[in-house]
């Protein structure tokens, strides 16, 4: 099991979640954050400090953003497991429904 990032962080990318994770598996897509499967150690470190309540445990993901935890997993295809986004940074690409999303707002 694993935790998700699901929508709400579409276009946010506040990266709380980052600072706080402990194992460094958080990535940066070009949209949103992707929590990578295999890397994950599932100490829920991320998931109290997301400003938007993005972050799920892999069981509890909303019905409506079941697509995320598919696309968390999508999202490693070719990157595979580079052991810590750190040494990665940003990388310049997306999956899942955060490819066709309208621009999303997050007003404060």
């Amino acid at each position: 099991m694993t935790y998700v990032i699901a929508e709400p962080c579409v276009d946010l990318l506040d990266k709380a979640c980052i600072e706080e994770c402990p194992v460094d598996c958080i990535y940066e897509g070009g949209r949103m954050m992707y929590i990578h499967p295999d890397e994950c150690v599932d100490c829920g470190a991320c998931e109290p400090v997301c400003p938007v309540e993005a972050i799920y445990y892999e069981d509890d993901v909303p019905e409506q953003w079941g697509a995320y935890q598919k696309a968390n997993a999508e999202f490693f295809d070719e990157l595979g497991s580079p052991g810590g986004a750190s040494k990665v940074g940003k990388v310049a690409k997306d999956a899942g429904p955060a490819l066709t999303l309208p621009p999303q707002s997050h007003d404060e």
